[in-house]
């Protein structure tokens, strides 16, 4: 069964300060308190898939051994410049110390995560996510570990807050707990590959014109995020 986790929630994306340093950011490129990645903006998205590699976390440099630390890379449908409703589906990297740990999760915001059971994950795992809009308040999100060969999905019905079916996003998050952003983990690098969406005409397209967004807290940008070809979003822990 399913576990509801009371006090762990993906939120929309919390703008941060336009630039750094008094240095305007470059074209396409903004900042965020809690989003890293790439997201499309447009209309009639349906479904949107990537793959990962999920990597080994480590505490930032200066961080306590004492201190629990987190990511969550994932992939989902608005949240961006819709903010009523996400769907999405990803994975969650912990560590402490030297101890490590994943677990798998879905969501439709705002209602708060719940975690897959059974799935288990491990550093260096192939995970592909898929998250795929049936209506604006109806669809599914789909889980493969590719590596050890098992594939979960749940599916979500007559949700009354509704999605606007506008942004398509491939994301590393520094999520919430409780009502604050969780400890952020250097997760090294985080890349997306086949990166695309399907919208209601039944074309695909890829990450081609995406916004890419770097976490900047306290003034200090924790990542650097780009595109490369027309299908990959890399995400790095700086």
């Amino acid at each position: 069964m399913q576990a509801r986790r009371a006090t762990r929630k993906s939120n929309p994306r919390i703008a941060a300060e336009a630039s750094i340093d008094g240095i305007t950011n470059n074209s396409n490129v903004e900042y965020s308190s809690n989003w890293a990645g790439a997201v499309l903006i447009g209309s009639g998205y349906k479904s949107v898939t990537a793959t990962i590699i999920v990597p080994t976390p480590q505490k930032p440099s200066g961080g306590s051994s004492t201190t629990q630390y987190a990511a969550s890379a994932w992939v989902g449908i608005d949240g961006d410049t819709c903010q009523t409703a996400i769907l999405q589906t990803g994975v969650d990297f912990y560590v402490r110390g030297t101890t490590v740990s994943f677990d798998a999760w879905y969501e439709w915001y705002p209602d708060y995560a719940y975690t897959f059971s059974g799935f288990a994950v491990s550093a260096g795992d192939s995970i592909t996510m898929t998250a795929t809009a049936s209506s604006t308040s109806a669809g599914s999100v789909t889980l493969t570990n590719n590596t050890k060969h098992k594939t979960v999905t749940h599916s979500f019905s007559s949700e009354s807050d509704r999605l606007c079916e506008t942004n398509a996003e491939w994301i590393v998050e520094d999520f919430s707990s409780g009502n604050s952003l969780v400890p952020f983990a250097n997760f090294g690098t985080v890349t997306f590959t086949g990166s695309s969406v399907t919208t209601t005409s039944g074309s695909t397209i890829g990450v081609t014109g995406s916004t890419i967004f770097d976490i900047k807290q306290n003034n200090v940008v924790l990542t650097s995020c780009s595109t490369s070809g027309s299908s990959t979003v890399t995400c790095s822990y700086v």
